[in-house]
C-alpha cells in the first residue's frame, strides 16, 4: 500500500510542478526512477519514447507507462489521473481570477522566468540520459547527423524518431551495438 501512496503523491507533484507540457515531466520520471528505482533510466527511455509515438499528451503517455511499470494497470489509472488531477484543479481556479490579473506585472514576471527555467531542467535530464545512454561511435554518430539535419529541415520530431527506429533496426539486424 505504500507504494501505491508514494505513486499518488509522486505523481501528484509531477502534475503540479511540471509546467510547460509533457516534457516538463521528464525530471520528475528520472527523480522518480533515481529515488525509487520503480523504473531503469534505460526503461525511462522507453517510455519517452512509447509515449512520443503513441495517440495522446506525452506527459500522461509517460505516467501512464510509468505507473503501469510500477503497480501494473491499477498503477497507470492512478499515476495518470494523479498526474492530471493539479492541472484540473488550476484550471478551475485560474479560470475564475485569470482576467483580473493578467496584466498584472508580478503574474507576468513568474511566467516569464519558469519557460527558461523549465527548458534548463529538459536539458539538465536531456544531456544526463544521453550520456547515460549513448556510449558507442554509431549512436554517437546517428545522433549528431539526426541533431545537424533536423536545423536544416525543421521537420516533426516524429520522422527523426521513425528514421532512427529505422536506423536502429537495420543496425540490430547486423548486430550493431548502439548503446
Amino acid at each position: 500500500m505504500i507504494t501505491l501512496l508514494h505513486l499518488i503523491i509522486e505523481f501528484f507533484k509531477t502534475g503540479l510542478f511540471s509546467i510547460g507540457g509533457g516534457y516538463a515531466t521528464i525530471p520528475f520520471l528520472y527523480q522518480i526512477s533515481h529515488q525509487y528505482g520503480w523504473y531503469s533510466i534505460k526503461e525511462l527511455s522507453d517510455i519517452i519514447a512509447i509515449s512520443m509515438i503513441t495517440p495522446g499528451p506525452v506527459g500522461v503517455n509517460m505516467a501512464t507507462f510509468a505507473g503501469f511499470k510500477t503497480f501494473g494497470i491499477f498503477g497507470g489509472i492512478v499515476a495518470t489521473i494523479s498526474l492530471a488531477l493539479p492541472a484540473f484543479i488550476f484550471v478551475i481556479l485560474i479560470s475564475k481570477i485569470l482576467k483580473k490579473y493578467s496584466e498584472n506585472f508580478w503574474i507576468k514576471s513568474i511566467l516569464y522566468a519558469l519557460k527558461p527555467t523549465g527548458c534548463g531542467l529538459l536539458l539538465a535530464v536531456g544531456a544526463k540520459m544521453f550520456f547515460d545512454n549513448v556510449k558507442t561511435m554509431p549512436a554517437i554518430c546517428l545522433f549528431l547527423f539526426l541533431f545537424l539535419v533536423s536545423f536544416k529541415f525543421k521537420k516533426n520530431p516524429l520522422y527523426y524518431f521513425l528514421f532512427a527506429s529505422i536506423i536502429g533496426i537495420i543496425l540490430q539486424i547486423c548486430n550493431v551495438k548502439l548503446m
